[in-house]
């Protein structure tokens, strides 16, 4: 028991240096984001107001419009799960099996169920954190400035980071990433795998969603109820991978 407790933060400690890149990675990705949410919302916004008064003038580039700001950062939050399900299923977890590395640390004093399971722990917490926080922002900076904005709640770009729909997709991403990784112990197949698993799932959505977009008027309902969707696709995906461990590890 006692060296059993001992590996565990040993365990965590390996798998944060392991992963130290993609972790600085995603942390850059999230500042940057949030950083270009805050400039829309304290900058570009207000400054297009005062320019849309009467006598009102301002030149723009492609990269200070607001409306270009705002759909290139929805599409790069919405499409950001499949680069999440790519690394999980390479990196996280098909590298370490491809090289041996996984059964080496099975031998040892981590057993199979508790080296996945701090995998995905500490994928999942940076992950789960970095997306709510995006997901607030842009629901907060969409909501502010929708007045200045010509897209709509019903466009993809808005429709997925502006709630919890984001976060739930990071996570379904991880578990596919998982599942491709275990299942197929390969680094490029499990990459391409995963990838496209998660694509696909995202394009589900899109044509889930759209037949409903007239009858309801209201985004919160849709909204949870894709979310919904994603969060059973997760679990289900989880408890595969955890057969396909057991199998793998007999």
């Amino acid at each position: 028991m006692t060296a059993l407790a001992s590996a565990r933060p040993a365990t965590l400690r390996t798998l944060l240096r392991l992963h130290r890149p993609a972790l600085l990675l995603w942390t850059a990705f999230v500042l940057l984001a949030a950083g270009a949410l805050l400039w829309v919302h304290r900058s570009a916004a207000p400054r297009d107001r005062v320019c849309r008064r009467p006598g009102g003038w301002c030149t723009y580039t492609a990269f200070t419009d607001t409306d270009n700001v705002m759909n290139f950062l929805g599409e790069a939050l919405s499409y950001a799960p499949c680069a999440v399900a790519a690394w999980a299923g390479a990196a996280l977890i098909g590298r370490e099996l491809e090289s041996g590395t996984a059964h080496l640390a099975w031998t040892q004093a981590v057993t199979p169920v508790r080296w996945l399971t701090a995998k995905l722990t500490t994928a999942a917490l940076p992950l789960l954190a970095g997306t709510t926080v995006l997901a607030l922002a842009y629901g907060t900076v969409w909501s502010a400035d929708r007045d200045v904005l010509v897209t709509d709640w019903t466009w993809d770009r808005v429709f997925v980071p502006r709630g919890p729909l984001l976060p739930a997709l990071a996570l379904c991403a991880l578990a596919l990433g998982a599942l491709a990784g275990l299942a197929l112990r390969r680094t490029l197949p499990a990459l391409a795998t995963a990838c496209a698993a998660t694509l696909a799932l995202r394009l589900y959505l899109r044509e889930l969603w759209r037949p409903l977009r007239g009858p309801l008027t209201g985004f919160w309902p849709l909204h949870l109820a894709a979310t919904g969707i994603v969060l059973a696709v997760t679990a289900a995906a989880t408890a595969a991978t955890y057969a396909v461990l057991h199998r793998r590890a007999a």
